[in-house]
């Protein structure tokens, strides 16, 4: 409890959502309230909100090297997905995609929905970090290949794919590569030339910006038809009214992540050395980081309590520790509710008693050391707790 009497809460699932910045809230609001216009009518009203729409297309593009006609804008990272490999399932005709096991549902449950249309899903094996190595993609692309997608960063445990050696596979078989970046966007730097990307998922909500938004970039003359039809707004490419406002608290939040960003890497660096630190002198051997630690990003941290008496629950420790003010994920916020492993950490190679003890834990921009020590606190009382209640 705090001095007020309300229990303290701190919030450790930046990888689910992240709060809207202010700065971000007062760049929207104009276009709630005053310039409403529909972006595709004709009158002044409408212009207004054109030219904002446009102007964030351009900010966008410059922010990931492309071009502001390859800016597409969506309704999230899910939409984004599906258009990106449906779309090129259709303009190509072939039968074939590559993907991984790890892959956030919106790729895997879209690879699935396509069998139904005598597509067949090739799923390339990570190593025991979770990287996808070039080698292996080159390994499964065939002449029937229309797309490969793997993601940049994933976003239970953190590691990083090489997109630019995998991009050069691609590019040799001339292959379109698509991947989402939507848990590294914002918080490394993401240049669809250098890292060779045709097509390039982005939500919104992961980058301290609204949640209904997001964007498919796709590079000029990349094969591809629309999956979803309406009316002629993004050149035909995806109908439906803009979201203009969304728009809008997309670019800010975006631009605000990369003029930001080597400001916040460093200090996720310095909150993960703190945990690690901090768990080291709590729970010595009792403890293990899931997935890899050199090749991740730093915010992203999934841990495993396998060696405590008996083993823990996962889902129970997070509920456990919500209890006692901590937010936390035993994985991806689209599964929650299930009772089954993470997809993850069994695509990775760990035991069930190690996957079903995890909990992902994602930090923010605005925790603190004060934040982490809180945490590990509530974790040493709940994981003692729960031990001491599971028969030996």
């Amino acid at each position: 409890m705090s001095k007020t009497g309300v229990m303290k809460t701190v919030y450790f699932d930046h990888a689910a959502t992240t709060p809207l910045d202010e700065r971000v809230l007062k760049a929207m609001k104009p276009y709630f309230t005053e310039h409403y216009g529909n972006a595709n009518s004709a009158h002044q009203r409408g212009n207004k909100a054109k030219v904002a729409v446009e102007e964030a297309r351009e900010t966008i593009a410059e922010l990931i090297g492309a071009e502001p006609a390859e800016i597409i804008f969506t309704s999230g990272g899910t939409e984004s997905d599906n258009a990106a490999i449906k779309g090129a399932v259709n303009a190509t005709g072939k039968t074939e995609i590559i993907t991984s096991p790890l892959e956030h549902h919106a790729v895997l449950h879209t690879a699935e929905a396509l069998k139904r249309k005598g597509v067949r899903p090739v799923y390339v094996e990570p190593d025991a970090d979770g990287i996808i190595q070039p080698e292996k993609v080159a390994e499964a692309i065939t002449d029937d290949t229309a797309l490969v997608s793997l993601m940049h960063v994933n976003n239970e445990i953190g590691t990083i794919n090489p997109l630019k050696e995998i991009s050069e596979v691609c590019e040799a078989r001339q292959v379109p590569f698509h991947s989402d970046t939507v848990q590294s966007i914002g918080k490394l730097p993401v240049d669809v030339n250098d890292l060779g990307l045709d097509f390039l998922s982005i939500s919104g909500h992961k980058i301290y910006g609204p949640k209904g938004i997001g964007v498919l970039y796709m590079r000029h003359a990349t094969p591809w038809l629309p999956w979803m039809h309406g009316g002629s707004q993004e050149r035909r490419r995806r109908g439906g009214t803009l979201n203009v406002p969304g728009i809008v608290g997309l670019a800010k939040a975006f631009e605000l992540c990369v003029e930001e960003m080597q400001q916040h890497r460093a200090h996720f660096k310095q909150l993960r050395q703190h945990l690690v630190t901090a768990l080291d002198d709590t729970f010595g051997g009792r403890y293990q980081v899931n997935g890899a630690t050199e090749a991740a990003v730093p915010h992203i941290v999934n841990l495993a309590f396998p060696n405590t008496q008996g083993g823990l629950d996962g889902e129970m420790l997070l509920l456990n520790l919500d209890v006692e003010g901590i937010c936390v994920s035993n994985g991806s916020a689209c599964t929650s509710g299930t009772v089954e492993p993470s997809h993850v950490l069994d695509g990775i190679g760990l035991k069930p008693e190690v996957a079903n003890s995890s909990i992902r834990i994602s930090m923010g921009k605005d925790n603190t050391t004060e934040d982490i020590d809180f945490l590990v606190e509530k974790l040493e009382v709940v994981v003692n707790r729960m031990a001491k209640a599971t028969p030996a």
